[in-house]
């Protein structure tokens, strides 16, 4: 009997079926061994080495593997194709004592282990594997160790500093600082904007006897005026003025087709960006998802920084193509895409194992394994069909010594929006010839205000994450979901992400005292030596050593500098409703509060208004425009002085004024900066 070990029983189920009863799979459940949690569990002066235990929750699984052991005749390790499946089946023969095949011994007692990979759980795929054992790969356990380790000591290392120094129970995190630094500055560049005013100049024009179109006005003298260009009021009511009674003359008529190519298959990170854009799904519930379409063999491996295609999936998908929309939707030969960067591991891009196995419903509807497989399937083969073909047009027109510009396209050939759709702005112009006289119908001024920032949502995060080199495939889900769990960052009411109070403090202490800890570059730098341990370039002890010396120094040296930033500040005139005593500011894990100046003695707590807008209320120009939150959590915007005043509004003011009326600048829901003066905007929405 041969004894198959994978990490999990979804997956040793779908193994089971494709093996036969001469092969026994069994599930070890993710990792069985790791870095004790009572303790740093690395000798720092012994070259870093790890001391790694049979976890708690693994003892009974490691026992059960044991007696099916005794009538296995090989071990066959079948753990994921990565770095962090390498170092399980790694971790596996120390646990289980196997032995590679060609170093067996005449021992009868002695177990000999092969390692097999495959990026997908097929029929021919597990053959083909099985067919080609090796030994394990240790230049990639020693990256998978490297990581533990560098990740082991910033955590145990650098998060009593932070309990001592500001409030305890709280954690740094070599990469997730990093993460929630993005966020933070993010933060900053919102708080710290200041809008500008522009404005732009539309004209309704209609050709004699056919339809309307629209034109904007983009150039004045002969020189192009840029986006921003029209600063004042004035100067479009001088424009205005002067195109009284223009005459309105197509100066230039052009026409072209225009191809549009499709996107290229998913990556871990665009699989997961997409996933939240389409489903709101967040990248830790996209890929619980796309683990279990893997294990049931639905997709190849999920953890993917590369768009290669295989040879056969690509046969696959101009056969299907071809088959069910015909021989124009191909796109004629092979698309192949190019990764922007060196990928961690020579795996495929995320793909459906059989193009066959249509998805059974939309995109948009059913369950979120169905929705989910269809994105991967629809995507993929798009990804091999034809461009879809746009006619496209553009209209100059001349006014006095001013040029409008009108732009319009209308779709000629699908190709792959077919299967893949994507808005794409379509607009058909009349047909206008060269010197042709068009009536004005309407010239319209807007206003327009320049626009932060947006805070990161869960796409565009993981985006910023994979541009900056920070984490890889198999870390962008963890790092977005232990930075929320740790409550440094959290979602506003749009599910976009913004810096707690606690998050920021964090961050201004690690940014103050430890740069290099949320340095993006020297994160960036560290992955790539991560992944130079794993390609046999770099050894893994020097690299641990490089970053140790200068951080365990500088960290010695901070804790006799840094003063405990513990705020206990009395609040004039505010006593605790329990007991009279005087209430103070304290600071916690979740920011600041109030409290009971007693305490222990009396435990009473209570929550602070955010008040850190910076605006004395509109209306009764004595309180602060503070942030609250309805008893279903939903953010408003209120006086501090209530009930007193009754001032409340779910727009938040920016502490900018309109450069028209002087009047509180907001920012709408969907993001837009506009004036609080509801006459101010009458006179300047579109």
């Amino acid at each position: 009997m041969k004894l198959v070990l994978v990490e999990s029983p979804t997956k040793s189920k779908s193994l089971q079926n494709f093996l036969g009863k001469d092969y026994k799979v069994l599930a070890s459940f993710g990792h069985v061994r790791d870095l004790p949690k009572s303790k740093i569990g690395i000798d720092t002066e012994n070259n870093f080495q790890p001391e790694y235990i049979i976890m708690q929750k693994a003892r009974k699984v490691v026992k059960e593997i044991k007696s099916s052991l005794v009538k296995a005749d090989v071990v066959i390790l079948a753990t994921d194709p990565d770095r962090e499946g390498e170092s399980i089946a790694w971790h596996l023969t120390k646990a289980l004592n196997l032995v590679p095949i060609k170093n067996k011994s005449k021992s009868k007692k002695e177990k000999t282990y092969e390692r097999v990979v495959f990026h997908e759980i097929t029929k021919d795929a597990i053959k083909e594997a099985f067919k080609n054992p090796r030994e394990i790969d240790m230049d990639l356990v020693d990256a998978q160790q490297a990581r533990r380790i560098l990740d082991r000591i910033v955590g145990y290392k650098l998060s009593p500093f932070l309990w001592k120094k500001i409030v305890r129970r709280l954690s740094a995190g070599r990469v997730q600082s990093v993460a929630v630094k993005l966020v933070a500055e993010r933060e900053k560049e919102i708080e710290d904007f200041i809008p500008q005013q522009y404005w732009s100049i539309t004209a309704l024009l209609k050709k004699t006897g056919d339809g309307e179109f629209e034109a904007s006005l983009v150039g004045q003298n002969d020189k192009m005026i840029p986006k921003m260009g029209l600063k004042t009021a004035q100067e479009i009511e001088d424009i205005v003025k002067e195109l009284d009674g223009a005459e309105y003359k197509t100066v230039d008529v052009k026409k072209k087709e225009v191809k549009r190519n499709p996107l290229p298959p998913f990556t871990t990170s665009t699989l997961q960006q997409e996933a939240w854009q389409k489903f709101r799904f967040p990248a830790k519930l996209t890929m619980g998802i796309a683990q279990k379409l893997y294990e049931t063999g639905k997709i190849t491996y999920h953890r993917t920084d590369s768009f290669n295609l295989s040879s056969l999936s690509l046969d696959a998908a101009k056969k299907f193509i071809t088959e069910n929309y015909g021989p124009n939707y191909w796109t004629g030969s092979y698309r192949y895409y190019k990764t922007t960067k060196k990928a961690q591991e020579a795996h495929e891009a995320i793909r459906p194992t059989n193009p066959e196995l249509v998805p059974t419903t939309d995109a948009l509807h059913g369950a979120n394994e169905e929705k989910l497989y269809a994105l991967i399937w629809k995507r993929f083969i798009a990804c091999q069909m034809g461009p879809a073909i746009f006619d496209a047009a553009t209209i100059d027109t001349r006014a006095k010594n001013y040029l409008f510009r009108a732009n319009g396209q209308t779709l000629k050939f699908d190709g792959f929006l077919r299967v893949y759709p994507i808005k794409f702005k379509e607009a058909e112009l009349p047909l206008v010839k060269l010197g042709e006289i068009l009536e004005l119908i309407k010239l319209t001024p807007k206003q327009h205000f320049t626009q932060p920032p947006p805070r990161y949502n869960e796409a565009t995060l993981i985006k910023a994450l994979e541009e900056n080199g920070i984490g890889r495939p198999s870390t962008y889900a963890p790092i977005l979901s232990t930075i929320q769990e740790r409550n440094y960052i959290e979602k506003d009411e749009d599910r976009r992400f913004r810096p707690t109070e606690i998050g920021i403090t964090v961050n201004d202490t690690l940014v103050k005292h430890f740069p290099e800890i949320v340095d993006i570059n020297f994160t960036a730098k560290m992955e790539e030596n991560l992944d130079q341990i794993a390609a046999n370039k770099k050894e893994w002890v020097p690299v641990i050593k490089e970053f140790y010396e200068p951080f365990a120094k500088n960290l010695e040296k901070k804790y006799e500098e840094v003063p405990k930033n513990n705020i206990t500040q009395e609040v004039e005139g505010k006593k605790c409703p329990e007991c009279g005593a005087p209430i103070l500011i304290r600071f916690g894990r979740f920011g600041k509060f109030y409290a009971c100046s007693t305490f222990p003695k009396c435990k009473y707590t209570e929550s602070i208004n955010k008040s850190d807008l910076g605006i004395k209320c509109p209306k009764c120009e004595n309180g602060d425009v503070v942030e609250k939150r309805t008893k279903k959590k939903k953010i408003f915007y209120g006086c501090s002085n209530w009930p007193k005043c009754d001032f409340a509004t779910w727009d938040k003011p920016t502490g900018a004024f309109c450069p028209q009326c002087s009047s509180v600048m907001i920012i709408k829901k969907n993001n837009q900066i506009r004036c609080s003066n509801k006459e101010c905007l009458s006179r300047s929405s579109p």
